[in-house]
């Protein structure tokens, strides 16, 4: 994990080093085939290429991972307009405290940021 925190997500992961946001940038479709086979097996869900793309939970604009539209998590940060959930009163909610136990270091850069 890169030193960078200024692209970490509401969640904590850093967009600068997540496979969907760089193969969004990308374009590079056959990474994306990669990415939503992997992440199929690894989060037992049916994730398709077309499902892989990201420019980051933070934008407004542009294309997003397919969950990004119904997560409670981004929806609740955009709403208090806080940078990340390590500025959030109620850190770490229910809702966070599920997505950090799938992606620990996610946490780990929120705790940097909280520090």
């Amino acid at each position: 994990m890169g030193n960078d925190m200024s692209q970490i997500a509401y969640f904590g992961l850093n967009c600068a080093e997540c496979p969907a946001y760089l193969a969004t940038l990308s374009g590079y479709e056959y990474y994306k085939g990669k990415i939503a086979q992997e992440w199929s097996k690894i989060y037992d869900a049916d994730i398709s290429p077309d499902d892989i793309n990201c420019m980051g939970c933070k934008s407004r604009k542009g294309v997003h991972f397919s969950h990004c539209y119904e997560c409670s998590i981004r929806l609740c940060a955009a709403e208090r307009n806080i940078n990340s959930c390590a500025d959030c009163a109620e850190y770490v909610c229910v809702d966070l405290q599920e997505l950090v136990g799938l992606i620990p270091y996610a946490k780990q850069n929120l705790e940097k940021l909280r520090n």
